[in-house]
């Protein structure tokens, strides 16, 4: 697994441990910031080898959620939950109700939704036992439900961005590597394939991944292969830390944007990218699509107010880039000098 920042100034304000014997649900809720308003991230289900690894997951994407709010410019702080799936019996009604009561005792510090491996049923299961959830059937126009397609969005606005930057051009005839088709990565494809951009994709679900062919004509190959696969673009959108020591080595791309979080393993890996002449449009700037729909539904923002957050993921982005090239930094490390710099503020206005 990869190693939690060291270096970071602002280390996670709590760590809660949750347990529900009955149900069968063993899980972690860090509260990485709550500096911007009540700690927002959303709830994953993954099957994680121990304690440690599932522990270490949810600081590495709670960190991320402290920096992709600062960056959106929500009135939201960073948290996650993280679910160990279990190898046996596992009763998800209920476990999802003894989540619910573990939120509902944080008294509204964190804000829960859907993440991978949840869905908007679950969060209507944690509805029944807390109103700190977000990630419900839309109602009246509202915004909710499944925020894949808004995190879609500002991955493929982004990317339009990224590619003008480093190509001058549009995505019309480029080749897009994507990896990963859950609900993210196959909206991404067909707002890739409206644009005239050719796809390569990589799914471990074959059905999955036989559906997008047919729809976009798109070519598959493996999780491994597609690192390799020539491409101006590679779009992660599966689990994080895709991109290691090993995996930089391979990368055929010359744009990596993504709606995976954390796909680095570590921050040197971002830097070796940039040695490379990889552009790294930083993850947590470019997928804030879904929480911007989430706080939008906690917040009682409009749809209209949601669409446009959203579509400004692209010139966020630019603003990332453009500090990078002021400072010398690669823009991974000058996205999380951004959003260290925005949390600090808040402190420093908090405590005058």
């Amino acid at each position: 697994m990869p190693q939690l920042n060291a270096n970071l100034p602002f280390p996670p304000e709590a760590v809660h441990v949750v347990t529900d014997p009955e149900s069968g649900l063993e899980g972690v809720i860090v509260l990485h910031s709550t500096r911007l308003g009540p700690a927002a991230g959303g709830c994953r289900v993954w099957r994680y080898a121990d304690r440690p690894a599932m522990t270490l997951d949810a600081l590495r994407l709670a960190e991320g959620m402290a920096y992709k709010n600062a960056m959106a410019d929500l009135p939201l702080g960073g948290g996650k939950a993280v679910i160990r799936l279990p190898d046996g019996e596992f009763d998800r009604v209920r476990a999802f109700e003894a989540f619910g009561r573990e939120v509902e005792k944080l008294g509204g510090a964190y804000v829960t939704a859907e993440d991978v491996g949840t869905s908007v049923a679950d969060m209507e299961v944690v509805r029944s036992q807390t109103s700190h959830v977000a990630g419900l059937p839309p109602a009246n126009g509202a915004p909710g439900g499944d925020p894949s397609p808004w995190t879609a969005l500002g991955v493929f606005v982004s990317m339009q961005k990224a590619v003008r930057s480093k190509f001058g051009g549009d995505l019309d005839g480029l080749t897009v590597a994507v990896q990963g088709l859950g609900h993210v990565g196959a909206e991404l494809c067909e707002l890739l394939h409206r644009a005239g951009a050719k796809l390569v994709v990589a799914e471990i679900r074959s059905e999955l991944a036989a559906s997008v062919a047919c729809k976009y004509g798109a070519q598959i190959v493996s999780s491994q292969a597609i690192l390799e696969t020539p491409c101006e673009v590679f779009a992660p959108c599966a689990l994080g830390a895709v991109l290691n020591r090993n995996s930089v080595a391979r990368l055929k791309a010359r744009i990596v944007c993504g709606a995976a979080n954390n796909v680095l393993a570590t921050v040197e890996d971002g830097d070796e990218l940039a040695a490379r002449g990889v552009l790294l449009a930083p993850d947590y700037v470019v997928n804030a699509g879904g929480i911007i729909n989430v706080c939008a539904e906690y917040l009682g923002w409009s749809l209209a107010e949601v669409e446009a957050r959203v579509r400004a993921s692209g010139q966020r982005l630019m603003s990332v880039l453009d500090h990078a090239e002021e400072t010398g930094l690669p823009p991974h490390r000058a996205a999380d000098a951004l959003a260290r710099a925005r949390l600090a503020q808040v402190q420093r206005r908090a405590a005058a």
